[in-house]
């Protein structure tokens, strides 16, 4: 195979001939462009030759479970991918049209050792990307991702004869029958089913019905041009218009599921919108109480309370903070035989004897609803105000450019280091610790915190911040870091704010 081309114009005979790839789109965990600006369909088949030559030279069985998110281009995404990996040798098992999670599913059902889901997950339109592991539960993490980039970028994805192709029906059935089990709600409970118009408008809706749930659609009709908003439980956007629907239909709680259906977001009955670090929260304290003794991973952009509630600490647990990343997360999680990992953008990563330790946003839905079960004296609000109060920010994404972003952290993270070392106060306070894991996250000596860090998948900085003491805090927190980011031209506007 020859060496794919950084940059070729489109509407070109060579665009249509010779592979294209522009390096950014590996990624640390996934690998992600925009199209066709960032990658052209014979650049996707060099990825598959690639990604072939990869389980080759592992040794691992040349078998793969393939799929597809709903969007107008992710067919011919995957089957260019496909050609590209029947290329290089591999068996394909071709599951369809799917979630990132039903594909992760698609591993043990099958028994494949290896999968490849075609998806942008939660990106606008215009992106594609491919979520790929060999070791199930787990996906490609850095150490993965340098190695394929290295393969398809030095033109090293060979061809192999043995390749086949197999449509498999069935899987997604399965996985909803897995994910219902013999559950039955007990309790009567009505929820907003809010699906943006993507994938997951093929799964949630029948998923909650199955399970005894009155379910009020919010935007399930598949529509790949998303004319209500881009699926994506994080943001704002979303959550208010799920807020909105809770208060219209006088719905127990709404569930929110981004792109490939491997996020969750809830807002509770009074419409309050809950981040999912706190959710996570929720989620642990019935899992603790099940489970004593429990470890939980949370990444570094999730809520103190992991560590400080003083329920989760009566019942034993222990938690660990990690690198944000579903990557990063399924593996720490399975390393530590944590019972859950839970990451503030709404990836949970549910570990037996829950589940198999993959980010689904279905099987969070169904633990929500079971949990809800176990207490039917109460309500989503009632379990929120439960939980000790602190003043978050959402997730802020300040534009950074790809080629830049990770320079600039190392400086931002160098000066708020610097800043901490000669006692420097933020908000006023002194700053007991700067965790540098991933990005630098600026504990203060009341344990409120803000975190700067990288986006892995986007061209952008990440921001969050968090006070227990009160909101004014939680903004000056925010004030003190930007003041230190702003000290980087290349650094662009926020995608929201406070």
């Amino acid at each position: 195979m020859t060496k794919p081309l950084p940059d070729v114009s489109p509407n070109t005979w060579e665009f249509l001939r010779d592979p294209m790839i522009a390096p950014t789109g590996f990624r640390e965990y996934d690998a992600r462009w925009k199209y066709p600006d960032g990658i052209n369909l014979p650049g996707i088949t060099a990825l598959g030759m690639g990604l072939g030559t990869q389980m080759h030279a592992r040794g691992i069985d040349p078998v793969i479970a393939v799929g597809n998110d709903y969007r107008d281009y992710s067919l011919s995404i995957k089957n260019a991918l496909i050609l590209g990996l029947m290329r290089a040798g591999i068996a394909v098992r071709d599951i369809g049209p799917c979630l990132s999670p039903m594909a992760y599913f698609a591993q043990f059902h099958l028994d494949a050792p290896a999968v490849a889901m075609v998806t942008a997950s939660h990106n606008p339109n215009g992106w594609t990307g491919v979520k790929m592991g060999f070791d199930r539960p787990l996906t490609h993490g850095p150490d993965e991702m340098a190695e394929l980039r290295d393969i398809v970028l030095e033109g090293r994805g060979a061809d192999r004869p043995g390749g086949s192709y197999e449509f498999v029906a069935g899987v997604r059935e399965a996985y909803l029958d897995d994910l219902a089990g013999d559950f039955r709600m007990t309790r009567p409970l009505k929820v907003v089913c809010a699906t943006g118009n993507g994938t997951a408008g093929a799964f949630a809706p029948e998923l909650l019905r199955r399970i005894g749930v009155e379910v009020v659609e919010s935007h399930n009709a598949l529509d790949y041009t998303f004319p209500n908003y881009n699926p994506n439980p994080e943001a704002m956007e979303m959550l208010h218009d799920m807020a909105d629907a809770v208060r219209r239909a006088g719905a127990d709680l709404a569930l929110g599921f981004d792109g490939d259906g491997d996020r969750c977001g809830v807002v509770d009955d009074t419409g309050e919108e809950i981040f999912a670090d706190k959710v996570g929260v929720i989620l642990a304290r019935d899992l603790s109480r099940l489970h004593p003794g429990a470890t939980f991973v949370a990444d570094v952009k999730s809520t103190g309370l992991f560590a400080s509630d003083p329920e989760l600490r009566a019942n034993g647990a222990t938690a660990d903070y990690w690198k944000t990343g579903h990557s990063h997360m399924k593996r720490r999680v399975r390393d530590l035989g944590a019972l859950a990992g839970f990451e503030k953008s709404g990836h949970y990563f549910l570990s037996h004897p829950v589940g198999r330790g993959y980010d689904c946003g279905m099987r969070v839905a169904v633990e929500i609803c079971k949990l809800l079960d176990r207490h039917p004296e109460k309500s989503m609000s009632d379990l929120r105000r439960a939980l000790p109060h602190t003043w978050a920010t959402p997730t802020m994404s300040p534009h950074c450019p790809d080629e830049e972003k990770y320079a600039v952290l190392d400086r931002i993270v160098e000066r708020l280091s610097a800043m901490a070392d000669a006692g420097t106060h933020i908000a006023g306070r002194p700053v007991r610790q700067v965790v540098t894991v991933n990005g630098a996250r600026v504990i203060l000596d009341n344990g409120s915190w803000g975190l700067v860090r990288a986006s892995s998948n986007t061209p952008n900085l990440v921001v969050v911040c968090e006070s227990g003491e009160s909101e004014e805090e939680m903004r000056a927190i925010f004030a003190g870091l930007d003041a230190v980011i702003r000290t980087e031209p290349s650094v662009g506007d926020y995608d929201q704010t406070i």
